[in-house]
């Protein structure tokens, strides 16, 4: 395997979350790798960030300012790609509560929010490569939190659980027209949605960086090359999987 593998040049990419975290770090990486890259995120100052950053490095960055949870605004900005290579659809929210103290508008949020719009984007993707006969890759985030299980990740747990019987449904579904779908689940992540600031920061990132064998939390980056392996030739033959850029801190068979 070569680094040509990795090489995205001449292809479309289309972020959801671009606006910072993993989706920023993700498509920024995607435009390196010479990806044409549709960045998607409610944040229009982040996305204008992430675009920015694509272009200073001499890539080529859309904008589309949306809610993932509506799928009208979803199919519009798919729909305006000339082509669709790659879909990451990385956009999710976090949120923390008992069992016992769950509303029922919290699950519905999360849910809304972290699995119904993966679905959206999964959907208007694979339509659209289907329509153009493309070899793509999709690309979903799950979480770490289907691993390992923790007081307060029921809504989001649940989402995330989702999210992966989303991609190894779909994997099965459109893999005979050359589609590949797999989802990307990650241990603790430095990014705007983890940050608790100050001294609550600190001790959370001391426990997880304990938990794992690395002796560290994880930054945007080790994400990102997970999701560029995913979306590139050098992972043709990976399909339906589930990849755990976690520091080890999980290690299911």
């Amino acid at each position: 395997m070569t680094v040509s593998a990795y090489d995205l040049t001449g292809r479309t990419a289309f972020v959801t979350g671009a606006a910072g975290g993993i989706g920023r770090a993700s498509a920024v990486l995607f435009a390196e790798a010479g990806a044409t890259v549709h960045c998607a995120d409610r944040d229009a100052q982040g996305l204008h960030e992430t675009a920015t950053l694509i272009k200073d490095a001499g890539g080529t960055a859309r904008t589309h300012q949306l809610d993932v949870t509506d799928r009208e605004q979803l199919h519009e900005a798919v729909a305006s790609c000339d082509r669709l290579d790659v879909m990451a659809a990385i956009a999710g929210i976090m949120h923390s509560s008992p069992v016992l103290e769950t509303r029922d508008e919290d699950l519905d949020r999360v849910l809304d929010v972290n699995f119904k719009g993966v679905l959206y984007a999964c959907q208007e993707a694979a339509r659209l490569m289907l329509a153009q006969q493309t070899r793509g890759s999709i690309i979903t985030m799950a979480s770490g939190a289907v691993d390992t299980g923790g007081p307060g990740l029921l809504c989001y747990g649940v989402a995330k659980a989702a999210v992966v019987q989303l991609t190894k449904t779909l994997a099965t579904e459109v893999g005979r027209h050359g589609i590949r779908v797999n989802a990307v689940a990650p241990g603790w992540i430095r990014t705007p949605m983890t940050d608790r600031h100050g001294e609550a920061q600190a001790r959370t990132e001391a426990v997880m960086a304990r938990m794992s064998p690395l002796g560290r939390v994880g930054e945007p980056a080790d994400v990102a090359h997970t999701v560029l392996y995913l979306a590139s030739d050098a992972s043709s033959f990976t399909t339906g999987q589930i990849l755990r850029p976690n520091g080890g801190v999980a290690m299911p068979w």
